[in-house]
């Protein structure tokens, strides 16, 4: 059995709590910083696994450290930490770093290694984060200069300070867009997997760059499966002996990934003949045109996953063989 450490992390330090060679619970408490953590991790031994909760920046350093001292690490989300280990209570730093080890030790067979993504994707994806912002804030000044057409009186300065930041905010959106662009067109992976997903008439670069980020170019999210589970358009079963409700889709997901995909939906019934024929054929099972979208939407995640597998560009022409004609061996 490797040797568990359960850390709960936080901005100025971070807990680790392990059972030692007499099954005694040992309680730590590291830095967060440079020289604590390295020096932490030169003591560990080789089959250690550090579980620690997914708290975003606060464990970056610690996950990148861990990938270069090659120790283990598993990022593991608070929520399924929470409802895998019955009714907890009380709350502490030291209490929630036994709970991690708990977990880990309980549910060894489900760890899976985190590695500390690339320079190149880590820039993406801070890039990512900050166009984000910068769209929220132009949307929110833009909506509250429209309500003042409503106004009897208007303040000329307050007009011409937003404008002048509408204008910015715009130039700065389009710089990072033309960064983004630029650091998957310097990429061969980035840029063979933008310009097999653009093939698919219906995608443009904005969600084909938020599909790469948020999948970490397809090497986190793997399959069609949890791509459309991930964006929130998979519906799942509501049942409990004879009541049985209608499946739906789970409110865990990515909500701005699935506006891109639905307004990729709306574009391609209108240019993409194949998802066109597609829409109507559940309009004509009798799907409201909601759920209908919903399915194109999830069609169109299944055709990315499966031109990346193929490595060929999307062709509206294609057709699918028929796997009961196939010819396979009975061993």
């Amino acid at each position: 059995m490797k040797q568990i450490y359960g850390i709960d992390l936080s901005k100025e330090k971070f807990d680790v709590c392990f059972l030692n060679e007499k099954k005694e619970l040992i309680y730590l408490e590291i830095k967060n910083k440079y020289s604590p953590i390295c020096k932490f991790l030169s003591k560990l031994k080789q089959n250690s696994i550090l579980c620690i909760e997914h708290t975003g920046v606060y464990g970056y350093l610690l996950m990148f450290l861990a990938n270069s001292f090659n120790v283990q690490i598993c990022a593991i989300p608070g929520y399924e930490i929470k409802h895998s280990l019955g009714l907890q209570k009380g709350k502490s730093d030291s209490i929630d770093a036994s709970r991690i080890r708990e977990y880990g030790e309980r549910f060894y067979d489900k760890l899976q290694k985190t590695t500390f993504y690339s320079e190149e994707m880590n820039e993406l994806k801070e890039l990512h984060s900050l166009r984000k912002l910068l769209v929220k804030q132009h949307k929110m000044l833009e909506t509250s200069m429209k309500e003042k057409d409503k106004q009897p009186f208007c303040s000329l300065m307050v007009n011409k300070i937003a404008e002048t930041t509408l204008e910015t905010l715009n130039k700065q959106i389009e710089e990072i867009e033309n960064q983004i662009q630029e650091i998957i067109t310097s990429n061969e992976e980035f840029k063979a997997n933008s310009c097999l997903i653009q093939s698919i008439k219906g995608i443009g670069p904005v969600t084909t760059n938020e599909l790469i980020i948020k999948t970490h170019n397809f090497q986190k999210i793997q399959t069609a499966k949890k791509g459309a589970s991930f964006a929130g358009i998979c519906p799942f079963p509501d049942k409990s002996g004879k009541m049985v409700k209608k499946s739906k889709v789970s409110k865990m997901s990515d909500k701005s990934l699935k506006t891109l995909l639905f307004l990729c939906a709306s574009n391609a019934i209108q240019h993409n003949k194949d998802m066109k024929h597609y829409y109507e054929k559940k309009l004509a099972e009798g799907k409201p045109k909601y759920l209908a979208l919903n399915n194109v939407a999830n069609k169109l995640i299944k055709t990315v996953y499966a031109i990346l597998e193929s490595r060929q560009m999307y062709d509206p022409f294609y057709i699918c063989p028929d796997p009961r004609k196939t010819d396979k061996k009975v061993a």
